[in-house]
């Protein structure tokens, strides 16, 4: 694997979590987290559907797109326990994937950039890129728990309203968005860490993730000969020739 280069595993791992962090958006933002159906017998009229999101809540008629009762403040009054800690817990997730997609990017361009000798002056500052990635990967793992846990939890509450109340409730497409793009952190974090897995027995302390003291000039270059060595390489055999009396 070319560690010291940057690599198709941590290429597509940011591509992943740049993705994955797109779909995280979108199922912020749709109103497709909860579908209550309210039938009619009147024939006259014609069955409501009522999609809630975590932000707004909309009300359509059956073969109508556009909202009948739209309430772009439901975020402010949300009475469903599971929609209440999504508001919180995906916000959180993006957050903490949009700073591993940061390490990670970061870790990529001091691979690419950065000379494999380092300066001394900057030898106590110096970004590590097997660092950057181990923690990015970390950061994903956490970012697919934060966003995994309450949208599962959103497919069994929604099971208990319609024990409670009526079956009428039934979970929407945002549940799959998220719990697909948790999958897409948890690849991603999965490649970050062969990679690393993979890099970190090369033999220079760059590839290590922390520093336990500022690296040394000396171990890049190579070690001068001894005194003795270099008068070793250029002695000579001389034959001593003696005269008899």
């Amino acid at each position: 694997m070319g560690c010291r280069d940057v690599h198709a595993a941590t290429v597509l791992a940011f591509l992943s979590g740049t993705a994955s962090v797109a779909g995280l958006l979108a199922a912020v933002l749709l109103p497709n987290w909860r579908q209550m159906r309210l039938y009619t017998f009147n024939k006259n009229e014609r069955n409501v559907t009522v999609y809630t999101g975590l932000w707004i809540k909309c009300a359509r008629f059956d073969g109508s797109r556009d909202c009948v009762i739209y309430d772009p403040q439901w975020y402010t009054a949300v009475d469903q326990l599971d929609l209440r800690v999504l508001q919180f817990a995906l916000p959180l997730s993006m957050l903490t994937a949009v700073s591993a997609l940061f390490l990670c990017l970061i870790g990529m361009c001091n691979t690419a950039f950065v000379s494999t000798v380092p300066n001394i002056k900057l030898a106590k500052c110096l970004v590590n890129s097997a660092g950057c990635h181990l923690v990015a990967g970390l950061l994903f793992l956490l970012a697919c728990a934060i966003c995994l846990t309450p949208s599962i939890w959103v497919i069994f509450y929604n099971n208990y309203l319609n024990r409670k109340y009526e079956p009428v409730f039934s979970f929407d497409i945002s549940v799959f968005i998220a719990i697909a793009s948790a999958g897409g952190l948890f690849f991603t974090s999965v490649l970050l860490f062969l990679w690393y897995c993979a890099c970190k027995s090369l033999p220079s302390p760059f590839w290590q993730p922390l520093y336990s003291h500022a690296p040394s000039m000396h171990s890049y270059a190579s070690q001068p000969y001894s005194a003795r060595s270099r008068l070793s390489a250029i002695e000579i055999d001389i034959p001593v020739v003696t005269h008899a009396s």
